[in-house]
């Protein structure tokens, strides 16, 4: 559905590289018919050194190219930068637009560009960096299911994709992609506990990060619930059993429960 399609990318920041990064590399679309916009020249132009597309100054400009608009901006930035597209009419011809904003409903930017382009709302996470990421959309009012589908194809080459409804975009924000954060403390504070034990700092960081891949892809690949997983592991009056209630008595369960939470909060506030 990609097929044709000018592409415009509005931030260069690392969503927004990496999106342009995954979409040449699956020879999704042409680099003629991808642009990117950045606020600096000379970030434009290592922009353009580093993936070959042309990275412009003015979103406006990029906007009315485009047939497929991918907002990649902060939330901070996001009021300002529809009400120029909206003012200079860069968005007449209503081509799809993609957000990826945190806490920002679709309804909000329908409502501030005051055009009848179709919205989907977007939350990838940084491991689409390397091909292992999640993405989660949802559609506005005037999205349709090819929308959809057109967004599929933009961010399957990064990893999952799923379709949601908006209400859960917020939540999925917290624990999809504020969860990378949450895990790399844990990789952390696991390989602390090799070194604690006499194992080198960066062979306990690699036991620790294979076995968390392994782990999640065990996950994925069985279908099983984690805790029927976790009971594979745990033979009777074993170490594994031993260090879980260590774990627990920590109340690791509702501290990871909780910082999902706290994050959806947030992501929820950050659009306001």
């Amino acid at each position: 559905m990609l097929k044709d399609k000018k592409i415009a990318i509005l931030g260069s920041g690392t969503m927004g590289r990496t999106i342009a990064g995954g979409l040449l590399k699956a020879g999704r679309v042409r680099s003629s018919h991808l642009r990117a916009t950045c606020r600096r020249k000379d970030a434009a132009e290592a922009f353009t050194r580093e993936l070959g597309i042309q990275c412009l100054l003015d979103n406006a400009q990029a906007a009315a190219w485009a047939d497929v608009v991918i907002l990649c901006l902060k939330p901070k930035d996001l009021s300002k930068a529809l009400e120029e597209l909206r003012d200079k009419g860069a968005l007449a011809h209503k081509p799809l637009v993609i957000s990826i904003v945190a806490g920002t409903s679709t309804a909000f930017i329908e409502n501030t560009l005051a055009s009848a382009c179709p919205v989907v709302r977007a939350m990838p996470n940084t491991p689409c960096f390397i091909g292992k990421g999640m993405t989660v959309v949802a559609k506005g009012s005037r999205a349709k299911a090819t929308h959809i589908e057109m967004a599929r194809e933009i961010f399957t080459p990064l990893g999952r994709f799923i379709e949601l409804d908006e209400k859960y975009m917020d939540t999925v924000t917290g624990l999809s992609a504020s969860g990378p954060a949450f895990m790399y403390v844990i990789i952390e504070a696991l390989a602390d506990g090799g070194v604690m034990r006499g194992l080198p700092r960066n062979v306990a960081i690699e036991l620790a990060a294979q076995m968390t891949l392994g782990a999640a892809e065990m996950v994925l690949a069985t279908g099983r619930h984690p805790a029927s997983l976790k009971d594979d592991v745990t033979t009777p009056a074993g170490c594994t059993i031993a260090g879980i209630l260590a774990l627990e008595d920590g109340r690791i369960r509702s501290v990871l429960a909780r910082g999902v939470e706290t994050a959806a909060k947030v992501a929820a506030e950050l659009g306001k």
